[in-house]
C-alpha cells in the first residue's frame, strides 16, 4: 500500500495530538505534589514569629541535647521546661505526631517510641522556660 504525503501527515498530526491529550489527562488525574504545604500562606504571616523564637535559643544557648536511644527520645534542656514536640516524616505526613513535655528534676523529657516508625524524623520542639518561648527544629534518625 502506498501512502501520499497527504496521508502521512494526518496519521502525523493524529499521533502528536492523541499524545498531547495523554499528557493533559494525565496531568488532571495526577495526585498533587508533596512539595507544595497547603497553609503557605498562614505559614508566610508565622514566619517573622518563628523566627524571633528560634533566635531566642541562639542568644540564650537554650537549644536542648536530643539523645535517641531504642526505648524512646530524650531530651535535656537547660532549665526547667514545658511544651510540645511535633515529630514530623516528611516521607509521610500521615506519620505525624505530636506530643506534649515536662521536663523532670534533671530537665529531661522523655518521648516513647511506641508508634513511630523507623527512619528520619523532624523534630519541631516549641516549649516554654523560665517566662520565654523558644522553636528549635532538629532532626533525628529512629532505628
Amino acid at each position: 500500500m502506498k501512502w501520499n504525503w497527504g496521508t502521512k501527515l494526518v496519521i502525523g498530526m493524529a499521533c502528536f495530538m492523541s499524545f498531547i491529550i495523554i499528557l493533559a489527562v494525565k496531568m488532571f488525574n495526577s495526585s498533587p505534589d508533596a512539595l507544595v504545604d497547603n497553609d503557605y500562606y498562614e505559614k508566610g504571616l508565622a514566619y517573622d514569629k518563628e523566627y524571633h523564637l528560634k533566635e531566642q535559643v541562639k542568644t540564650d544557648h537554650a537549644k536542648p541535647e536530643i539523645q535517641v536511644g531504642t526505648d524512646g527520645i530524650i531530651l535535656t534542656f537547660k532549665a526547667p521546661a514545658e511544651g510540645k514536640v511535633n515529630l514530623v516524616r516528611t516521607a509521610d505526613k500521615r506519620m505525624d505526631k505530636m506530643v506534649q513535655i515536662n521536663t523532670d528534676e534533671q530537665y529531661r523529657a522523655a518521648i516513647p517510641l511506641t508508634g513511630i516508625a523507623k527512619g528520619r524524623w523532624k523534630l519541631i520542639i516549641n516549649w516554654n522556660s523560665a517566662g520565654k518561648s523558644y522553636l528549635d527544629e532538629q532532626e533525628v534518625m529512629v532505628e
